[in-house]
């Protein structure tokens, strides 16, 4: 292994027996049947990859695409079923919430703990200590049992002991998400000075924002298999792909030219590309119908999943039940917390629809360039009319899907003004 590589991955594979009944499980354990009694499940296949020292590495793809265990099997918390991993460095991990504490102990002997475990003696833990309890910053609960910590709390203490225990490598695992936003800013402000000392960093994050913002490298995992690894913006372009289901994995791993099926088609249901929002409110007496929508993005492709700065297309198709004089078609987009962000309609912009007949299908796209800042959103769809001097709804999609977006630079509030500065 080159003196550069820090972390080798060689061919791993993890296959689970999923059984249908535990007593199969047992038969088979026992060496009690001859006959196969489950199904063969590969959380991965045959993943190869190198990290250098001093790289900061994203790893990214859909639930169940085997980011978790990988991890996992970095940090030896699984044997993988064949492959191997090579380590040359001292590993500090922050993985799922609760892992490696003693939840009966207090927070200050698991800080013993942990560090004993990774291969401190007491004194070097002792000499860290002011830096991990400073870092955490929750007060007399240290001398609590972590039991009674709140989740905050709880990956406070972790990641301060992750980060300050000074390992060659640090792993995290989507951990800091749970933390409010002050206590993320803190920790990336730690991420920047961890990779200046030259160490090594290897994270998993659905914040698209973040993996550009920080990694030098991204690796994008699919159903088990690693179907990309490049720079961040090429890797998430990729992962767009793969959240609509049309990522090429064929001409990924071939030196093919990669075909691109996300285009948009004139015959295709638009919105059967993108996962809805189980919980969205549809209400309206339907006269005028929204039969399709969709989101494209600056390559013309369709994605939920937006870049700051670029430009986008939200497509709403309306269908009439019966004829509708004057129909106003709108989009809003509103933050998790469902306050209304911006949003427009064809009233709005001037557009006069004069009347649609029974059977009349019309389609309305709004272009414009995002601007908000990076973050996740929602968005709402509606069909309205003016009827006897009074306002009806013909049919409203509340929080119909979810926006993503990355960005590389955020500003203060909700949207960026894309200053230009000049320092004479």
């Amino acid at each position: 292994m080159s003196n550069d590589v820090i972390i080798k991955v060689n061919n791993v594979s993890k296959l689970y027996k999923l059984y249908d009944r535990n007593l199969d499980r047992l038969r088979d354990s026992l060496g009690l049947t001859r006959v196969k009694r489950y199904k063969e499940h590969y959380a991965l296949h045959d993943i190869s990859f190198d990290i250098n020292k001093g790289e900061c590495v994203g790893i990214i793809g859909t639930n169940g695409a085997g980011k978790s265990t990988i991890l996992k099997i970095i940090t030896g918390v699984l044997s993988p079923t064949s492959g191997d991993i090579v380590i040359n460095g001292r590993i500090s991990a922050l993985l799922e919430l609760g892992a490696g504490f003693n939840m009966e102990y207090t927070g200050l002997e698991n800080i013993y703990l942990n560090g004993t475990m990774i291969g401190f003696s007491k004194e070097e833990i002792d000499s860290k200590l002011d830096d991990i309890l400073s870092f955490a910053d929750i007060g007399d609960f240290i001398y609590q049992p972590v039991k009674t910590y709140s989740s905050g709390m709880f990956v406070r203490l972790a990641f301060a002991v992750a980060i300050n225990i000074d390992p060659e490598i640090l792993i995290v695992d989507e951990a800091l998400s749970v933390g409010d936003v002050f206590f993320q800013a803190k920790c990336f402000k730690k991420f920047e000075e961890f990779k200046s000392k030259g160490k090594t960093i290897l994270f998993v994050s659905h914040d698209l924002s973040s993996i550009q913002k920080y990694c030098d490298k991204c690796i994008l995992l699919d159903k088990g298999h690693k179907v990309g690894e490049d720079i961040p913006s090429k890797v998430i372009d990729m992962y767009k792909k793969a959240l609509v289901g049309m990522l090429d994995t064929e001409g990924v791993e071939s030196s093919e030219p990669e075909v691109n099926d996300s285009k948009p088609k004139n015959d295709t249901i638009w919105k059967g590309n993108y996962e809805a929002n189980p919980s969205f409110e549809e209400y309206g007496d339907k006269i005028a119908e929204i039969i399709d929508y969709a989101i494209i993005d600056d390559a013309d492709n369709y994605s939920s999943t937006l870049c700051k700065g670029k430009d986008f297309t939200i497509k709403v198709k309306i269908k009439a039940n019966e004829r509708i004089e004057s129909p106003i078609v709108a989009f809003t987009i509103k933050d998790i917390k469902g306050t209304d962000i911006t949003g427009t309609n064809t009233s709005y912009e001037g557009i006069d629809i004069d009347h649609l007949d029974s059977g009349e299908e019309l389609t309305i796209s709004f272009k414009q360039n995002m601007n908000l800042q990076g973050g996740e959103y929602l968005l709402s769809l509606g069909c309205t009319r003016y009827e006897n001097d009074g306002f009806q709804v013909s049919h409203r999609l509340y929080d119909i899907m979810n926006i993503t977006v990355i960005s590389d630079k955020n500003t203060v509030g909700f949207y960026d003004m894309d200053s230009e500065v000049t320092v004479e």
